[in-house]
Order: C-alpha cells, then structure tokens, then sequence
C-alpha cells in the first residue's frame, strides 16, 4: 500500500512540475521513468531546457510553483540557480533538471539514461 501511494504522490509530482514547465514554454520535456533502472538515486527525472538564462529562471520559478500548489512539495535541494545554465530541483524521487539548449546537447543526459522508460510531452505553442 505505502508503495502504491508513493508512486500516486510522484505521478501528481511530475505532472505539475510538466505543467509548470509547459506555463512558460519550456521546450522538449521528457520524463524518465529510472524505477526499472538499477542503482539509481531517485525514480524519475524530468528534463527540459529553455532559450535564455530568463526563461530557465522563469521555468524554475514556474516548477517550484506548480509543484508546491498542486501536489503541495517543495524541493529539498536546488542548484545552478547563479547562473541558471542548468538548475537541478531535487525533490527526493523526482529530479527536475532545466537546461540551456547548449548545456543541454552538451551534457546529454537522456542518452546517459537511455535504458530508462521515456514520455516525451509536446511543446506548448
């Protein structure tokens, strides 16, 4: 039961945190479901990125939001936010990574997981 109720609060977590990112137009969302992935440090990893540092501070701002008026979280850790090139907000079991387009390419963090289960969600015109 306590497993089953874990995975509701997550699922409720990621959905507003998708919701978040889509309220300021943040680009090319995919969630990483890392539960069938061994030794991993939480079970889900959105990621994102936006066009300027501004709008990688306004999708952060916008996650934090969502997250915490929707499924009443509040990160337990952030950073990258001094020079917003790519903030991480660590949520325990979900981890928000928002990116730069170019840090983005470069660190390549959907290919590091590849052998994780993947939804990508349409970018919000």
């Amino acid at each position: 039961m306590k497993k089953a109720q874990g995975d509701q609060n997550a699922a409720r977590l990621v959905d507003a945190i998708v919701k978040g990112v889509q309220e300021v137009k943040g680009k090319d969302i995919v969630h990483l479901d890392l539960r069938g992935v061994p030794n991993t440090v939480c079970d889900h990893f959105v990621i994102c990125h936006g066009d300027s540092v501004t709008q990688v501070e306004a999708i952060a701002g916008s996650v934090e939001k969502f997250a915490r008026e929707e499924a009443g979280e509040k990160p337990w850790h952030s950073e990258g936010a001094n020079n917003a090139e790519w903030v991480l907000l660590d949520y325990v079991n979900v981890v928000v990574h928002i990116f730069l387009r170019d840090k983005r390419t470069f660190y390549g963090l959907e290919d590091l997981w590849a052998d994780a289960a993947r939804h990508v969600y349409d970018n919000v015109a």
